[in-house]
């Protein structure tokens, strides 16, 4: 079933290829165009509160953000409370939405100044209406001295996530760690179908662990830069070779960071994409409304419709 639903998701981007020469994306919304670099995206089962992370034009500052929809408005975006110094990113949140994941180089001591790794962390909270907890790192076997980034997982709290390992294939590598009896395994390497010799990261994993999302850079059939690519499940569980996603989605730029949203059929994902070209302004407001409305080189997240379960 899911293998026929991606011949027919091929089919609609020929479709859309052969009808526009402008990729038919959407901004998820204009409250995040005065951002520079905006990143990273979840967004709740009820489609009412959303995260994603804000960073300075450099990365040096990387801050987690929510945005909640109340009377069908979005109100201003807020930092999460939690933020501070360290940096914070790659927010996901739990199918129940009392649960948010996300990767961070904070200390595991509080009192500590010192930055360390990249770990997985998460926070809680009782209810949606209620204020999330203190950081709680995942420890061991999860996280490690190496880098763990980009957490997300099934609906089955299966967990699927980055890491700069030395037994890995390529430089990045997604591994998989299964939740059994109340605690999480030993993290495996997802085979060749999905990691190479290369960069593969930012994976997102779907509710029945039936289809992976996730990055590739500089691959032989890309588009350019990071380009996202998709693996489904054979009858035997076993991940099939990942395919381009190809355009519109993708373009010369990078794209990472996907989050699908199955309940509406919303492909969520990051890109660099840039479309911006030298005019002239009528005024300085006009210069900015350009700059900031367009694809412009900067990290934004866009949006388009797609039918992949």
């Amino acid at each position: 079933m899911v293998r026929y639903t991606i011949v027919i998701v091929s089919i609609l981007f020929l479709n859309l290829l052969s009808a526009q020469t402008e990729p038919q994306l959407v901004h998820f919304n204009d409250k995040l165009t005065g951002f520079l670099n905006v990143r990273d995206f979840c967004i709740s089962k009820d489609g009412d509160e959303a995260f994603f992370t804000l960073q300075s034009p450099s990365t040096a500052i990387s801050q987690i953000a929510v945005i909640k929809q109340e009377n069908n408005n979005w109100l201003d975006p807020q930092l999460l409370p939690f933020c501070d110094k360290f940096t914070y990113l790659e927010p996901f949140l739990s199918s129940d939405g009392n649960r948010l994941f996300f990767a961070s180089d904070r200390p595991l001591d509080d009192s500590s100044q010192e930055k360390k790794d990249f770990d997985i962390w998460y926070v809680d909270r009782p209810h949606k209406n209620a204020e999330w907890s203190e950081p709680k790192n995942m420890g061991k076997p999860v996280n490690s001295d190496l880098d763990e980034f980009y957490p997300t997982l099934s609906e089955n709290n299966n967990l699927y996530f980055t890491m700069d390992a030395p037994d890995g294939l390529g430089k990045d590598d997604i591994y998989f760690s299964k939740w059994e009896s109340g605690r999480y395994l030993e993290p495996v390497l997802l085979n060749e179908n999905i990691n190479s010799n290369g960069y593969e990261f930012n994976a997102f994993i779907s509710k029945k662990e039936d289809f992976l999302i996730f990055t590739k850079y500089n691959e032989k059939d890309g588009h350019g830069s990071g380009d996202l690519y998709i693996s489904t499940k054979d009858q035997n569980g076993e991940w099939q070779k990942a395919t381009n996603m190809g355009l519109p989605i993708n373009s010369k730029y990078m794209e990472y960071c996907p989050f699908y949203d199955e309940n509406n059929q919303l492909l969520y994902f990051t890109s660099r994409r840039e479309t911006i070209t030298p005019k002239k302004f009528k005024d300085i407001n006009d210069f900015k409304s350009y700059i900031q409305n367009n694809p412009n080189g900067l990290s934004k997240i866009y949006s388009t419709s797609i039918k992949l379960n």
